[in-house]
């Protein structure tokens, strides 16, 4: 009776180690992903504890051995070739112990952009202007997509649910559009593996995307969103998975679940289109924001990552008054976040959809973040990559006259709808402001208004939700502006 309880624990025993697998890469590393060129490659995962680990790629002459440490984590770096334009060949890495192997296939060497963000980056390519087309046109296996699943959590963690897929019309639909138009552009220009990832969730705010520790070691974010939290009944409860409006604002969540994983990974750069969530923040949000970039920078350990991001669309807010400004307020605070180094924003006055806080005109937002990326990023500084910037205005008389910066005119102004300019407001010493007439001369803009004797200030597209006509021949809105420093009404 004995031997047959013996020879019972011993069989159990054999199938469970038979199933079981000691070595592990990181949820990161998969077969079908998009390795980063012409950079060092982190390798990381889990073995036994002292076990030599032994990394092989198909482009490199010899392996390359590391130990295991006592808690059985490993890390390898492996060097990685310049991308071949042209070059779509699938490769390989082997990583294996004495007595395991595993492999990631069909791998491309390319480029590699992380998305974040809230909704309108989360919005799908199926429910997109132009899906159609776009779809039908998608089966695009030299371009890699990754969605990852939501997820919280309390403490920064390396696992996360989705695999890397070979672009197609069907695994296309319910990817980022933004995120897809932009890997797109630059996978048809540059002729180059693209891979894109999408890490981020609707209604999401930006202090969810920052480490505790980056919002508890700066005094203006800790008062603002990490002390109440933490002082919050909220912040004592399990954390689990599921969404709620609530949770996706709480500090520092969606960056340990969301973000934290991919941390060893090496990319090209960022995209991330977000605010909604924070639009009645001014200091605070430029503040939360700048700080996450520097922290995902320094987390990635990769240097000054390009940044590149989105300006909220307009939106009316169920309120059809163009007195109520404080979009317009917030807009001029992100575009404060560009004076971090390789950073910018993209401008959205032009597609957006007044009563739709989810506009469906996406594909020119990422095809602008690609024109961002081809100058900024790959060095194509004929591509003109941002809308006309106000530089200085002069009062004549009745009259004001709005100059540009010429570096951002393209070959001139315009319309879009070859109508006059629109959204242009002037006021005098009593700072109401007027609807004005406004003309393009020379690549100026002349403002008057006949309620409007001695102009004191200019506004242009500086409310809530208008969808601007005003453009530089290359298509780029001209940026929301005020000539004025005058406070904001509370």
């Amino acid at each position: 009776m004995k031997t047959s309880k013996y020879l019972l624990i011993l069989c159990l025993t054999t199938i469970y180690l038979q199933g079981f697998s000691a070595l592990k890469l990181a949820d990161a590393l998969q077969s079908n992903m998009v390795v980063q060129q012409n950079k060092a490659f982190r390798i990381w995962g889990t073995a036994t504890a002292g076990d030599k680990v032994s990394i092989s790629a198909d482009w490199m002459s010899n392996s390359i051995t590391v130990i295991a440490n006592q808690q059985g984590d490993f890390l390898a770096i492996i060097d990685v070739p310049a991308a071949k334009i042209g070059d779509f060949t699938p490769h390989q890495i082997l990583v294996q112990t004495q007595g395991e192997k595993l492999s990631l296939e069909n791998l491309l060497i390319g480029d590699l952009w992380f998305c974040s963000g809230q909704s309108n980056m989360q919005f799908s390519v199926k429910d997109m202007i132009g899906a159609a087309e776009v779809i039908n046109k998608a089966n695009q296996p030299h371009i890699r997509l990754l969605s990852v699943g939501l997820n919280f959590s309390a403490t920064p963690i390396g696992t996360f649910s989705g695999r890397w897929q070979e672009c197609t019309a069907d695994r296309v639909k319910d990817f980022s559009a933004v995120g897809y138009s932009f890997g797109k552009k630059l996978y048809d220009e540059l002729n180059i593996p693209i891979g894109l990832i999408f890490s981020g969730i609707g209604a999401s705010g930006v202090q969810a995307y920052i480490p505790q520790e980056e919002l508890s070691g700066n005094p203006l974010l800790n008062h603002t969103y990490l002390k109440p939290y933490l002082e919050s009944s909220k912040s004592k409860e399990k954390i689990d998975g599921g969404f709620s409006f609530e949770k996706v604002v709480r500090p520092y969540l969606l960056y340990n679940a969301l973000i934290h994983p991919f941390a060893n990974l090496s990319i090209k750069g960022f995209c991330w289109y977000q605010g909604e969530a924070n639009h009645m923040e001014r200091e605070s949000y430029v503040e939360a924001t700048q700080t996450m970039i520097k922290s995902w920078r320094h987390n990635f350990k990769q240097g000054d990552l390009p940044f590149y991001y989105v300006q909220i669309a307009p939106y009316f807010h169920e309120k059809e008054d163009d007195k109520l400004a404080y979009d317009a307020f917030f807009r001029e605070a992100q575009a404060k976040i560009a004076s971090l180094n390789n950073t910018a924003m993209v401008s959205t006055m032009d597609v957006g959809e007044a009563k739709d806080l989810h506009p469906k005109n996406k594909q020119p937002i990422g095809l602008r973040l690609a024109a961002v990326a081809l100058n900024r990023t790959y060095n194509r500084h004929e591509v003109v990559y941002q809308g006309p910037m106000y530089s200085d205005v002069t009062f004549e008389k009745n009259k004001a006259i709005i100059r540009f910066s010429p570096e951002t005119l393209g070959t001139g102004l315009n319309t879009n709808d070859d109508a006059a300019p629109k959204f242009f407001y002037i006021a005098g010493e009593n700072k109401v402001f007027y609807p004005a007439n406004a003309t393009i001369k020379n690549n100026k803009i002349v403002v008057s208004s006949k309620k409007v004797g001695d102009p004191k200030s200019v506004r242009y597209a500086f409310f809530n939700y208008p969808i601007t006509n005003l453009q530089n021949k290359e298509g780029f809105p001209v940026w929301p502006f005020r000539t004025d420093d005058w406070p904001e009404s509370k």
